[in-house]
Formats: structure tokens, C-alpha cells, sequence
């Protein structure tokens, strides 16, 4: 163990659970130039691009001059404070069979940290109306809120996706909740894709309407496409209980038909019966440990014929990460961050990657939104990848 990182940590699991507390600028600026040095110090491959960079914690002054590493450098280096020993879980991310996927590494005080961050986000942003205390799930105290709401998972359960860090997040929730009737209700194929058990999926929802209990339905974008054709090709329609939500990650990565957001809110709406308010847009990424959310915001309400009603208001999805982190949205071409309306690659500063490495350059493209972005998509030099991609075609039962 790592004392000088375990010490950060503690110092940021007290700032996660306090809701209250706002972390400012000044502040956020001193934590990051702490991590950098840290990370600069205890993570050998961090150390070397910095070097090469010829940014060290000697020279730079702010957070916003901290080497960021590309998505594609966890590909190629073990980026992690973690002695190979003492690391216990590992995150790929998810793209093509010709892909070679990313590795995140984790032990039991980095997953303690990320669990809290995604779960004090998540509950914010998608249970707003929800009581609940972040420090329930430190690993010595993990009850349940005692919540009857159920959750259905439109992934494979963690037993055959060990290393999703989707799949593990849907599971701290899972835990979290402590619903009995929640259920993952997909599956792999034995040629590796994600699928879904149109059966358990449809017995999930009939659960929910008998229980009367509120439901959250989790996956990704196309996941849901999935369950929509399934229900389209039987006509089939459900009303889900008053307050159930839906919460739709990723994207579709040209591997079947896609959706634009509207029409696929309009699906859902449609035949799972949940307003279009009650779907909430998320973006997360295996080598993070926070994840945005589509927020709605009255400076932002910009009318558009083909708004994506992504969160409380028919807006388009403008997602924000919590406070522990902050964003650039920076040019491809010079690296300068764009203007507020410009589109860039976004760039994320996440102090919860404390084990890791803090600054992340993303391949995914956004259009600046105040102290928010919205999504646009995938660079075109860039791989596709996603947890999406996991899900490679119908499997329909007959």
C-alpha cells in the first residue's frame, strides 16, 4: 500500500461524501497539482511522459497544464501506481475483436473509491428523490439504503463480465440499491458479443408491474435498441410504474442500425411507458472513475427541432462530471481549449483516478457548453470502441 496515496484518498472519499461542500477552483487546482506530483513520483510510466513532455511538477503551475495521456496509451503501457501484486481487479475497455483493449488496474482502496464516486454521482443525476448515505458502501459497511425499487440490467451479470467497468458499476448499484427483484437480464454469445434474454428481460418487466415498484432500466444505447425491436416485432407495450427511469450510455459504433437520441427516447417512452423526462443520458469510459451526466440547465435550452429530451427538460444532452473532476475541450489541430459553442476533443482531470492517472485525453468529440459539453461522437481518426460495441446483433428467441 501506498501511503502517500492512501492519504489523498482519504482526504477525497471525506470531500465525495460531503454533498454540501462545493469544490472551487483554487481548491480543485491545489488537489490536482498534489495528484500530479504523486502520480508524477509513484506511476513509472506517468513519469516518463511527463519527462518527455518536459512537464514536471517542478514547472507546472495550474491543472490545466497537466500532461494529459491518450485513451490509446492504456493500450500500450500499464499505466497504474499498482504493483502487479497487489492489483485485484483490471477494467478493458470494450471495441472490436481487432482491437487491443485498454487495462485500468484496481485493489481493494481504488475500487472503494471509485464505487463512492460512481455512486454519489449517479444518485444525484438519476435518483434525485432518493435519501441516501455515501459511506454505505465503504467495504465495511455496505447495507443497502432499503430502496423498493427494482433495477433491470440490460448487460451480462458481473460472473461473466469481470472486467466491464459498466458491467461493475451496474453492480455497485445493484448492491446499493438492494432491491431483490433487480436482474441482469443479458448474456454473452459464445462468439463473445453481448446479447439479451429476451425472456428474462420480459419477465423483469412483467415483475415490475405486478410488484408495482418503480423500475430503473440501465444499459447501453444499443441495448436498448435490442429490447425495442424485440417489443416492436411482438407488439408489445408496457407501463411501467410512476418514477421509473431509464439510464442509456454509449453509442452504436457502426455496428447495426442506429438511432438519433430523439427517436430512440421516443421508443422507450413508447413501449416501456417512461416519460421522456425520466431518461437520463450518461457518458463513462473504462479508463475513468467518474462518469457524466446529461443535466438541464435554463441558459442552455436552445430550441432545436431535434432535441434529445436527455434529462428533466427537452433539451439537447449536455452532460456534466461531478465536482472532483473538471474538463478542457481542446482543438485537435492546436491543442488550445475551444470557445464556449466550438467543437473540440474533451479532455478530463479526475481526481478519483488516483491510482492511475488523473489527466485523460479522450478521442470523443463535444461542443463546449459553459462548464458542460454535449456529445457529438467519435473523432473520425479514431477506433470506435464502447461497451456498445459488445452488443453485436439481435438474438431473438422464437
Amino acid at each position: 500500500m501506498n501511503q502517500e496515496l492512501s492519504d489523498f484518498a482519504a482526504r477525497l472519499r471525506e470531500l465525495i461524501s460531503n454533498q454540501q461542500s462545493a469544490i472551487g477552483n483554487q481548491q480543485f487546482s491545489e488537489l490536482a497539482l498534489e495528484l500530479f506530483a504523486l502520480q508524477f513520483k509513484h506511476n513509472a510510466a506517468y513519469h516518463r511522459i511527463c519527462e518527455a513532455r518536459c512537464s514536471t511538477p517542478k514547472v507546472v503551475e495550474h491543472w490545466t497544464q497537466i500532461p494529459a495521456v491518450p485513451t490509446t496509451a492504456f493500450k500500450e503501457l500499464e499505466l497504474s501506481s499498482i504493483p502487479p501484486e497487489e492489483r485485484t481487479a483490471v477494467f478493458h475497455s470494450s471495441g472490436t475483436t481487432e482491437q487491443k483493449p485498454s487495462w485500468h488496474f484496481h485493489n481493494p482502496e481504488s475500487l472503494e473509491i471509485y464505487e463512492m464516486s460512481l455512486w454519489s454521482w449517479f444518485a444525484q443525476n438519476v435518483l434525485p428523490d432518493l435519501r441516501f448515505t455515501i459511506y454505505d458502501l465503504r467495504p465495511e459497511n455496505k447495507s443497502a439504503i432499503g430502496n423498493r425499487q427494482s433495477a433491470i440490467f440490460l448487460t451480462p451479470p458481473p460472473t461473466q463480465a469481470p472486467h466491464s467497468s459498466l458491467v461493475h458499476m451496474f453492480e455497485t448499484i445493484r448492491q446499493k440499491l438492494g432491491a431483490p427483484e433487480s436482474a441482469f437480464v443479458g448474456e454473452i454469445a459464445a462468439d463473445g458479443p453481448w446479447t439479451l434474454d429476451f425472456d428474462a428481460a420480459l419477465a423483469a418487466l412483467h415483475s415490475s408491474l405486478v410488484t408495482r415498484h418503480s423500475s430503473l432500466l440501465l444499459g447501453t444505447a444499443f441495448s436498448f435498441v435490442h429490447l425495442l425491436d424485440f417489443l416492436g416485432e411482438r407488439d408489445l407495450r408496457f407501463q411501467l410504474p410512476p418514477g421509473s427511469r431509464v439510464m442509456e450510455t454509449g453509442g452504436y459504433k457502426n455496428r447495426s442500425r442506429s438511432l438519433p437520441k430523439a427517436e430512440l427516447h421516443a421508443l422507450i417512452t413508447e413501449r416501456l411507458g417512461i416519460p421522456r423526462e425520466n431518461i437520463i443520458c450518461e457518458y463513462g469510459m473504462s479508463e475513468l472513475s467518474s462518469q457524466a451526466y446529461a443535466v438541464a440547465r435554463d441558459k442552455w435550452q436552445v430550441p432545436r427541432e431535434d432535441a434529445a429530451p436527455c434529462h428533466l427538460s427537452p433539451v439537447t444532452c449536455h452532460f456534466q462530471f461531478p465536482p472532483w473532476t473538471r474538463v478542457q475541450i481542446v482543438s485537435p489541430e492546436t491543442g488550445r481549449e475551444v470557445a464556449d459553442g466550438e467543437t473540440g476533443l474533451i479532455r478530463v482531470f479526475d481526481l478519483a483516478n488516483i491510482f492511475s492517472v488523473m489527466a485523460v485525453q479522450t478521442e470523443d468529440l463535444v461542443v463546449r457548453r459553459d462548464d458542460g459539453f454535449e456529445l457529438i461522437g467519435r473523432a473520425q481518426f479514431a477506433e470506435p470502441r464502447g461497451c456498445s460495441l459488445m452488443m453485436e446483433g439481435s438474438h431473438f428467441p422464437d
